[in-house]
């Protein structure tokens, strides 16, 4: 009795057996497998492997990735044994937004870190309008101010309603007649203190690397109009004076009055001497 040949289609294939890899991450070289790659498929990981011949590899044949490896390390224990992260959030959120590995995403989203700035701050950066249009017109306002000088001020305003909007337009007429720039925020409806936007703005240009402060700027024509708590004046500094080291020698000089009373002191001392 002869037995009919299992057709080839049917027959069980071997099972897949991950291989070994190396990555090379800004410099930091990783071994793991392929599997742990492609754990999340859809990720950059994953496609980079579905299409290995148009990967960027290094010098040794290993797959380069421009990206920090420090924190690729977070990123590759996650894909491993699913460990979230609790030491530099806020930067391996980013890789993990890069890698689109959108489960750890996720998972980050719900921690503190995250949570403040992706949803609390953001949802209330919404209820101002035209927010980075304005970031961005006062940072080129600040840095043309800045020539020649070591510190420019921009003046920002902060209203809440067309009605204070309207009795804010003479001022901040009044204001760039004197050679001043202004940026305004109108109108504002806010929920809260307008200084959470106030301090908004101070982060978001310290992010950036500048060095600002802001203070309430009180004119009479805006107290008169007690308007006063609506203009703010944003300080931006550019370059500090040197302070001399501890082994340059320094002249002291006595103040102008004790110099003063000690020739006096001479003269009269020589003049009775003399008598």
């Amino acid at each position: 009795m002869s037995r009919t040949p299992t057709p080839r289609n049917l027959r069980p294939s071997p099972p897949s057996v991950s291989t070994v890899v190396e990555l090379n991450v800004g410099g930091q070289v990783f071994t793991t497998t392929t599997d742990t790659l492609r754990k999340v498929p859809g990720s950059r990981l994953a496609e980079m492997l579905s299409s290995p011949a148009s990967a960027c590899k290094d010098a040794e044949g290993r797959f380069f990735i421009d990206r920090p490896g420090t924190f690729f390390h977070p990123i590759l224990d996650y894909l491993r044994s699913g460990q979230v992260p609790q030491q530099h959030v806020p930067e391996v959120y980013r890789e993990a937004q890069f890698y689109a590995i959108q489960p750890l995403v996720k998972l980050l989203e719900d921690m503190p870190q995250i949570f403040g700035e992706q949803v609390s701050r953001k949802q209330f950066l919404l209820q101002v309008p035209s927010y980075s249009e304005n970031l961005e017109l006062l940072l080129r306002l600040a840095r043309a101010e800045a020539v020649g000088r070591r510190a420019s001020q921009v003046v920002v305003c902060v209203v809440s309603s067309e009605e204070q909007a309207t009795q804010c337009a003479e001022l901040i007429y009044y204001l760039e007649s004197q050679k001043m720039s202004v940026v305004k925020f109108v109108p504002c409806k806010l929920d809260c203190d307008r200084k959470d936007l106030l301090q908004c703005l101070e982060i978001d240009i310290k992010a950036q690397g500048y060095q600002v402060s802001y203070q309430e700027y009180q004119f009479y024509k805006a107290i008169n109009a007690k308007l006063e708590d609506c203009f703010y004046t944003f300080t931006f500094t550019w370059w500090k004076p040197s302070m001399p080291s501890q082994n340059q020698e320094t002249i002291s000089c006595p103040p102008r009055n004790q110099l003063w009373l000690k020739q006096r002191y001479f003269y009269l001392r020589k003049n009775i001497l003399f008598q």
